[in-house]
């Protein structure tokens, strides 16, 4: 499969996922993950004569369908209730997911209030307990690294660096779950994409999260409008002999798209093997 076809596109909740799918094919975009948080694509709303109809528009175009859990759930709960619905939460997704043959369920790290080690202990619980789960069902989540916010902030995102990622790493251990590397987090800290390639198990890296930015602050540009060297990234990735997908997650659906060609470019320029 060229490079081109191993970088999808991030629906996110932009469109239904039946539309999702027929836009997918219509552009020949290989891979597209979705989120299923509220309508048209509310969890509660993905019945199985829905999954079965998606799934085999999705079979009959080669489309393949990852899900995408919402950032903003606290997956780091400890507060009664609160904590048995994240539970919930993210063991509905992986039903979803299995009736969809959706082939990862992207889950966050949770963020903190300055609680931080005590959010980071339930954080690794709840994986754990969903990575479980997904092992029993036979489905595959994807732990992302998230993005750094500024220090006077009252909340901040966990394993937004090398060393609370590890954290999470270091103590989950279920091959249920990999990792999904989101490059433009990376960029906002001093480890950088270097150093997250290199502080990180790459043997667990399942996919790759792509939008530029210039390092000041969280935002999803196109690439080339921010500053990270696209062609080294692929370089250092390709190099590991990584095989799995990149995710464009930025501006609009035609956007995404159109930024393949410009990312193949770079990638070339950097002596990858695109074809």
């Amino acid at each position: 499969m060229s490079l081109k076809d191993r970088i999808g596109v991030d629906l996110g909740r932009r469109v239904s996922l039946e539309d999702g799918v027929a836009w997918a094919v219509e552009h020949s975009v290989t891979y597209i993950d979705a989120q299923l948080d509220i309508a048209p694509n509310g969890l509660d709303a993905f019945d199985e004569a829905r999954c079965r109809s998606i799934l085999k528009a999705a079979d009959a175009g080669g489309i393949h369908i990852g899900l995408h859990t919402l950032s903003g759930v606290n997956i780091a709960e400890y507060s009664p209730f609160l904590s048995e619905a994240i539970d919930d939460y993210l063991a509905a997704y992986i039903d979803v997911a299995v009736q969809l043959n959706a082939e990862w369920v992207v889950v966050h790290p949770g963020h903190h209030f300055g609680d931080k080690q005590l959010r980071m202990e339930a954080a690794v619980a709840h994986i754990a307990k969903a990575a479980k789960y997904a092992e029993d069902k036979g489905a595959t989540l994807y732990l992302e690294n998230m993005n750094w916010e500024p220090d006077l902030a009252e909340v901040h995102y966990l394993a937004h660096t090398v060393e609370e990622a590890q954290y999470y790493f270091d103590r989950l251990d279920s091959p249920a779950l990999k990792w999904s590397f989101t490059v433009n987090h990376a960029h906002l800290v001093p480890d950088g994409i270097d150093g997250f390639i290199d502080g990180l198990d790459t043997s667990r890296l399942g996919e790759v999260r792509i939008a530029d930015c210039t390092g000041d602050y969280e935002v999803h540009m196109r690439p080339g409008e921010g500053n990270i060297d696209f062609g080294h990234m692929f370089a250092r990735i390709e190099g590991l002999g990584f095989k799995g997908h990149y995710m464009n997650a930025f501006g609009s659906l035609d956007d995404m798209n159109i930024a393949r060609d410009f990312l193949v470019e770079r990638a070339a320029e950097a002596g990858v093997v695109t074809d």
